[in-house]
């Protein structure tokens, strides 16, 4: 719909909202201080709705802006995204838009293997809801439980799995190099 179409649908919009709340044009003009003609041409289109105008009708009325405007509803903002499997891994996509920051929720299944640290472009943070992760991060190898975060520049040699104690589940945000979680905490108290 274009805004040209938005702005037509407007007047008969506001003649529909004043003659259900049974105002006259004259009680409107009152209470906005916007003229009885100015009201008028506004309803029959023949003004161009603005925001000075807009606002006070609103306000009279008790009615967001949103519905004098007939703002279109937002969407369904649920990511209804697909599992994905990759290595052994059950990867939920959490982001929906490519490139920037990724956010994945991941389960991986308990099991054994061999860290094989990797490097590449990127910033990584994780996040433990369940379960124990292993970190192997250049030359730490860290064991995360549940509520524990890390975060590093995935440009160090990384690998991270099941502890092989039972299964894992965790958030992993991933972002190109330059891109990082600002995670806030209040200061210590001396």
């Amino acid at each position: 719909m274009s805004t040209d179409d938005v702005l037509a649908a407007v007047g008969p919009r506001l003649r529909r909202i004043r003659k259900e709340r049974e105002v006259t044009l004259a009680a409107l003009s009152e209470s906005t201080g916007i003229s009885v003609s100015t009201l008028s041409r506004l309803e029959s289109g023949l003004r161009r709705p603005s925001l000075e105008l807009l606002l006070p009708i609103a306000q009279a009325h008790q009615v967001p802006l949103d519905e004098l405007v007939g703002a279109p509803p937002v969407g369904d903002p649920r990511v209804r995204a697909k599992p994905i499997m990759r290595g052994g891994r059950t990867h939920w996509p959490l982001t929906r838009q490519p490139g920037g920051l990724q956010a994945f929720k991941v389960f991986e299944p308990q099991r054994s293997h061999d860290p094989d640290p990797r490097t590449h472009e990127g910033y990584e943070w994780l996040y433990v809801l369940s379960g124990r992760l292993r970190l192997v991060l250049g030359e730490h190898d860290v064991v995360l439980g549940p509520g524990e975060a890390a975060e590093f520049d995935t440009r160090v040699p990384h690998w991270f799995g099941s502890t092989g104690e039972g299964p894992v589940e965790f958030l992993s945000l991933f972002g190109p190099q330059g891109e990082r979680m600002h995670v806030r905490a209040r200061p210590s108290r001396p």
